[in-house]
Parts: structure tokens; C-alpha cells; sequence
């Protein structure tokens, strides 16, 4: 890869990242927080991946293709669990965004109803 296209990847990475930034700040709703957080995700996988491929020789290295691959993964699981509290803090308040002006105390009770599993078995 020629010194210049590395660089074409590094600040396409680091735009992405700036833009999920930004987005993780201003947004209110907790599906665009969950995205701007993909996004940024996204543009350090980029970012490492041309990092990566400034090794010296015809071959890139393969670590970066395996801890990016890695990191996918696990974004994707992270992805899931967030989109599952962003669920539960829906079903818990009603709402899909964060607001700073209401009291703690006015929100309804957020703990979970028991299930039917647990219900006929006795407490330890």
C-alpha cells in the first residue's frame, strides 16, 4: 500500500469517530446514542486497520486483521445489550430519552416483576 492511501483511511477513521462523538453528546434518544456509538466504534476499526497495513513488505500484518475482527464481535454484542436497556429503561419509564430536568423521584418504580419461574420456588 503507497504512503498516501494509509492516510485517506486514518482521517476517514477519525472523521467517523469526531462524528460519533459529537453525536454521542447532542443526541437525547437512546437508539441514535446506540448508533453514534456503532459509528465510532467503526471509525477505530478503520483507523486500526490502516495503521496496520503500514507494515513494511508485500504482506500486511495480520494482528490488526484479528483484533479488528475481534472487536466486531464484541461490538456487535455490546450493540445488543444496549438496544435490550434501552428496552427495559422504555418499558421502565415510558420514554426514549434522556432528560436531565425531571427528579429521580418522579420516575415509576424501574425494578423488574418477577417471573413466573421464580415465583414458586422458596428462598435460600
Amino acid at each position: 500500500m503507497p504512503d498516501a492511501d494509509h492516510r485517506i483511511y486514518l482521517l476517514a477513521g477519525v472523521a467517523l469517530f469526531a462524528i460519533g462523538f459529537y453525536s454521542l453528546l447532542v443526541q437525547t434518544h437512546l437508539l441514535r446514542r446506540v448508533m453514534a456509538l456503532n459509528v465510532m466504534g467503526s471509525g477505530v476499526f478503520l483507523v486500526y486497520i490502516a495503521l496496520g497495513a503500514q507494515t513494511p513488505g508485500p504482506i500486511p500484518d495480520p494482528v490488526p486483521q484479528a483484533m479488528v475482527l475481534t472487536g466486531i464481535v464484541v461490538s456487535v454484542c455490546a450493540t445488543g445489550l444496549a438496544l435490550a436497556l434501552a428496552d427495559r429503561v422504555q418499558a421502565a419509564t415510558g420514554r426514549v430519552e434522556l432528560g436531565d430536568h425531571e427528579d429521580a423521584a418522579d420516575l415509576p418504580d424501574a425494578s423488574p416483576a418477577p417471573s413466573e419461574h421464580h415465583k414458586g420456588t422458596p428462598s435460600a
